[in-house]
């Protein structure tokens, strides 16, 4: 029950915006906005954009993980429907996990 009042708290929380904006220029991200990943690969920028095209819902939260000796982006995602999902993007290949 309190995960489905937090979903809603935040569905409601964020502004809804004709023609679906990105709103992750405003997250707060730790430094995670960086031009290109230091060791090749993708920035999280770009790992935000292939999740927003292929899901086509708006990334709220955006965290750098290792898994497996791999450099993922873990991307929260909230649809206009208030769906919440969790996308991996590997920082190297730009593949989604």
């Amino acid at each position: 029950m309190s995960a489905l009042i937090a979903v809603l708290a935040l569905h409601f929380a964020l502004p809804v915006q004709a023609g679906h904006k990105s709103m992750h220029a405003d997250l707060p991200m730790l430094g995670l906005r960086e031009a290109g990943n230091p060791g090749g690969g993708i920035s999280i920028d770009q790992a935000i954009q292939i999740a927003e095209r292929q899901y086509g819902s708006r990334v709220v939260r955006a965290d750098v993980a290792d898994v497996n000796g791999r450099r993922v982006y873990l991307l929260r995602m909230l649809s206009d429907k208030g769906v919440v999902r969790t996308v991996k993007i590997d920082a190297e290949t730009g593949g989604i996990r």
